[in-house]
């Protein structure tokens, strides 16, 4: 047998750095966890493989390694067309604002109709009335996406069949090499050219649909162009040109600074302080960048902004505690006052803002091991009751609310002074505020039991207690299959997906700066030995014997 040996590029074990040093042994793979050396000291016999030895062969293999990249985004591109065909089967968009999509758990349509998709095939769109038929619908989306990743698995295929190709040769000394700074150029300008397009083209509507935009309170939402703000106003929390304006600059200067990375070469000095021959390092800043991403965007969809719309989401759980739609439809109430019977101006008040002022559209209401969407919870909402008012004498009352965190909560009724004035008392004997004692009525504004007051007792309390949650609707809890138990929206579930995604990406850097910056106390390799493993140098990886000669 020929005086060779097969090194699976794990070049970070001491234990088989040092072998490959010392004994030129043939190494197989064996049906355990190990590497078996023939012809080696009894104390180097078995050299452990790592767990993460699967990877290890991609750290110096270019064609495969861009095989799994392939393979990935085709895995990504997949699962979003068949997640948007699954959500369109089970989707019912029968009725837009009681039975928003958020509701009914939809993941993918959101994200669609936020980047201007907000019609389907079948005549039915996100309460949109849309004049013309556009181009791009849900089913044309998912079926690109299914064809994009069928493509890409056949790429990915190919790339790991025919994975020894002649493109990584170096200018100078005509070597298989990987320069990672001019790769890194080349990523960085066709990701600057898609950033620019989709900023210059396709939110402002110069070659695309533009993009979803509404209100701070979720009501006139729909599909717009959006004009480029390169002021100081952009600054506003509800400026949707900075959206487009800051692709567009970001684009620009990505690209720019990208070329500069393909035509030009660091110095001697620069090259080694940031690694930029180590493929450790790289992944490591790749990670970085990453991780900062999904921790914008985590924060972003928990905390509500102009890129998370109401509508396409739900409210977040800041709108509950701060009372920011109970406060809006107070204030159209009232305002109306003037003119109107406050019935009438109830009556006036937007569907919409009616179902976001209910504790059942909290995302932080539904817990993280409760599956499903938010209409397996409470139901699918058939009907808006009206809004409540409670009196006692000439004294008007309103519900204290339940805080999102809590599963129970006494039921208080307190006046405009905060003052508590009425209760459901939970020792019977000794209550002094109960509704019997005090003789609360209530009376609605607005829905299905507008201009209707009741005095009993038994039905002040049971409304009273549903006033807890904001304001009452029916529900159809056949449907859905609903157990009483709320669940969390889209926002609350894409939160904490990514916030674990940040976490991970942390990790991910942390390891791989640790492996990239302590490589050499790691791998136990002197400082002249790396040469014998380097990517080019060989025919055959680590076998001097194929040295390559072109």
């Amino acid at each position: 047998m020929p005086n060779r040996y097969w090194l699976t590029l794990s070049t970070y074990l001491t234990d088989l750095a040092q072998l490959i040093l010392v004994n030129r042994s043939v190494i197989c793979w064996s049906d355990h966890i190990n590497l078996v050396v023939s012809n080696a000291p009894s104390t180097l016999s078995k050299a452990p493989i790592p767990w993460f030895r699967v990877h290890i062969i991609l750290i110096n293999d270019p064609g495969r390694l861009i095989s799994v990249h392939l393979m990935h985004t085709a895995l990504v591109a997949g699962w979003s067309g068949v997640l948007t065909l699954y959500e369109l089967i089970i989707v019912d968009p029968t009725d837009p604002v009681y039975n928003p999509i958020w509701r009914q758990g939809c993941y993918s349509l959101p994200f669609a109709s936020r980047l201007g998709v907000s019609r389907s095939l079948y005549d039915w769109s996100l309460g949109i009335d849309l004049n013309n038929k556009p181009s791009w619908t849900y089913e044309t989306v998912l079926l690109a996406h299914i064809v994009l990743s069928g493509l890409l698995i056949i790429s990915s295929l190919w790339h790991w069949s025919y994975w020894d190709i002649e493109v990584f040769i170096g200018v100078g000394t005509a070597n298989l090499v990987l320069d990672l700074n001019r790769i890194f150029g080349i990523h960085l300008s066709l990701a600057s050219i898609l950033c620019y397009g989709f900023g210059f083209a396709h939110l402002t509507g110069y070659f695309g649909p533009g993009m979803w935009t509404s209100d701070s309170l979720g009501i006139v939402g729909s599909v717009r162009f959006v004009k480029p703000s390169y002021s100081l106003l952009g600054l506003d929390p509800f400026c949707y040109g900075v959206i487009s304006s800051n692709h567009i600059v970001a684009g620009f200067v990505g690209i720019c600074i990208g070329l500069w990375h393909v035509s030009s070469r660091p110095g001697p000095l620069i090259y080694k302080l940031l690694s930029m021959g180590n493929i450790e390092g790289v992944l490591c800043s790749s990670l970085a960048s990453v991780l900062f991403t999904a921790l914008i965007n985590t924060s972003l969809m928990w905390y509500g902004s102009v890129s998370t719309a109401i509508e396409l989401y739900g409210p977040s759980r800041y709108h509950w505690d701060n009372g920011y739609f109970s406060l809006e439809l107070e204030r159209r109430s009232t305002s109306s006052y003037g003119s109107l019977f406050l019935k009438q101006a109830w009556e006036q008040v937007p569907e919409k803002l009616v179902l976001y002022d209910y504790i059942g559209c909290n995302p932080s209401k539904g817990g993280l091991f409760r599956s499903g969407p938010m209409l397996k919870g409470d139901g699918v909402v058939q009907n808006w009751l009206g809004h409540p008012t409670f009196e006692k004498g000439s004294l008007a009352l309103t519900v204290r609310r339940m805080p999102a965190f809590f599963e129970t909560f006494p039921v208080l009724l307190i006046d405009q002074g905060g003052t508590l004035r009425a209760d459901i008392p939970f020792r019977r004997a000794e209550s002094r505020y109960s509704i019997e004692q005090t003789s609360v009525v209530v009376f609605f504004s607005g829905g299905l039991l507008s201009g209707t007051e009741y005095s009993s007792a038994s039905v002040v309390k049971g409304y009273s207690r549903k006033a807890q949650f904001g304001e009452i609707f029916t529900f159809e809890r056949t449907i859905g299959l609903s157990d009483g138990v709320f669940r969390t929206s889209p926002r609350g579930w894409y939160s904490f997906s990514h916030c674990a995604l940040t976490l991970l990406f942390l990790l991910g850097h942390l390891w791989h700066a640790c492996r990239a910056l302590f490589r050499d106390l790691w791998t136990g390799v002197a400082s002249i030995t790396p040469y014998q493993v380097e990517y080019g140098r060989n025919e055959k990886l680590g076998d001097e014997t194929t040295l390559w000669l072109g």
